[in-house]
């Protein structure tokens, strides 16, 4: 099969998206179907090897001039190519890209939605005429519901059907101001309609974007998410020497969305209720430019509870480095404040049979169910959530058991291979249907 997947960079960012959809187009690939990952906005950045193209549509920076300056909505096509340069993307990211605010994003992105009849229409012409003449899919897949604008001009220009994806749109709509909000709802309403089907997550995040957004809840799909596996599978977890510390990991953005702040005092919590220098807290992961300071303020709450010589502030990591960090931690947990509708770092924490914690809410529930690995406590509650991680703690037999029941069912069934052929189901269906 010959599949178009449109995916969004993330200015230099690691990103879920990005790292999901670069690891379901890889592991399509290995099943011998073409399919041409095209980036936009910015290149995407992800620990796998990137089976992304090069080339960059809808560049972040003729994206914006085109909506501030008329003149560059007919500038010519050699010179949109010189902004659409990865490494000056890359360049504009590093910056501080990264950081953008959605509440100053409210007129781009009701252009954007607009397709044909947007600011970008130039763009959305050059992805329409690369896909006829280069592609030639047989089906478009657009990452986000934000894309849902191209639908229309994409079907018209290739008669083929078209597949979109809800990947957490719901936090860049909650940061809209009006009247962008509104505008932008109804016109998302309307732009769904051009598309053939719509895939989620899980099912808490059907019933989320159907009830506060109007996704049709008639045209949504859960699609299975999955993990790239094979480095998972030579983990081997070492027994901890007797009195030895044990280690709470935090992996992800360092970011107030994702609860640092709670497992920060959790940890704190934890820490003055043991010996001292028994506990550890490791944490990992992205840092944008707008979070350094909510960071700081992390790290010198810890300095303030007398704690910093059990925590390591490991960064970021690179492939070999996430593997071997989350096989060398006790316990993990990301205590997100908004509700995660993916949590990837979730399958890839037990894929290193590394049992989890994590608030009662959004996709967890679905998590713990499906795969038997964790606990959940309730959400923002530090106190509950610092008894949780003790309990697993003092509990060797059942940290065992709930990281080898959490390990055995994501490398059996949250695989790339498990997601691929999954979603060419759903492709399936949808040409049947055209």
């Amino acid at each position: 099969m010959r599949i178009a997947y449109i995916t969004a960079g993330a200015a230099g960012m690691y990103c879920g998206t990005c790292l999901h959809d670069n690891t379901l187009a890889a592991a399509l690939q290995k099943q011998d179907h073409e399919v041409s990952l095209i980036p936009t906005y910015t290149p995407i950045r992800t620990d796998e090897k990137s089976v992304a193209g090069q080339r960059i549509f809808f560049g972040a920076l003729n994206v914006y001039f085109q909506q501030k300056l008329a003149i560059f909505r007919r500038t010519p096509r050699l010179l949109d190519r010189i902004f659409d340069s990865p490494r000056l993307l890359n360049f504009i990211g590093k910056l501080g890209a990264s950081s953008t605010d959605a509440k100053m994003l409210g007129e781009l992105t009701l252009s954007m939605l607009q397709g044909g009849k947007g600011n970008q229409a130039k763009e959305l012409d050059k992805l329409a005429d690369f896909l006829a003449e280069i592609v030639q899919p047989e089906v478009v897949h657009l990452s986000t519901t934000l894309f849902a604008g191209f639908a229309r001009r994409l079907k018209e220009k290739l008669k083929v059907p078209v597949v979109c994806s809800l990947q957490g749109e719901d936090l860049f709509f909650d940061d809209l101001i009006e009247p962008w909000k509104s505008k932008i709802l109804l016109e998302l309403a309307e732009r769904v309609k051009d598309v053939d089907r719509i895939t989620s997550p899980c099912d808490f995040y059907t019933g989320l974007m159907s009830d506060r957004f109007g996704v049709p809840r008639e045209k949504v799909v859960k699609a299975r998410l999955g993990i790239d596996a094979e480095d998972f599978r030579g983990v081997e977890r070492k027994e901890r020497p007797a009195g030895g510390p044990l280690v709470v990991g935090y992996l992800a953005r360092r970011a107030p969305e994702k609860g640092l702040h709670h497992l920060v005092e959790a940890f704190i919590q934890l820490a003055k209720s043991r010996l001292p220098g028994s506990v550890r807290l490791a944490v990992a992961g992205f840092l944008a430019v707008k979070d350094q300071a909510y960071f700081a303020a992390q790290q010198q709450r810890i300095r303030e509870a007398g704690l910093d010589s059990q925590v390591d502030w490991v960064g970021e990591v690179d492939r070999q480095a996430k593997v071997e960090f989350l096989a060398g931690c006790d316990v993990f947990s990301v205590p997100t404040v908004y509700q995660e509708p993916k949590g990837l770092f979730v399958a890839e924490a037990l894929a290193a049979g590394t049992p989890v914690v994590l608030p009662d809410h959004g996709s967890f529930p679905e998590w713990i169910e499906a795969t038997g690995g964790g606990l959940l406590v309730e959400p923002e509650n530090p106190a509950a959530l610092a008894a949780a991680l003790g309990r697993l703690l003092d509990a060797p037999e059942e940290r065992r058991k709930l990281g080898e029941l959490g390990r055995r069912s994501i490398l059996e069934s949250f695989t790339g291979e498990k997601m691929a052929a999954e979603m060419l189901e759903i492709y399936r269906q949808v040409l049947r249907a055209a």
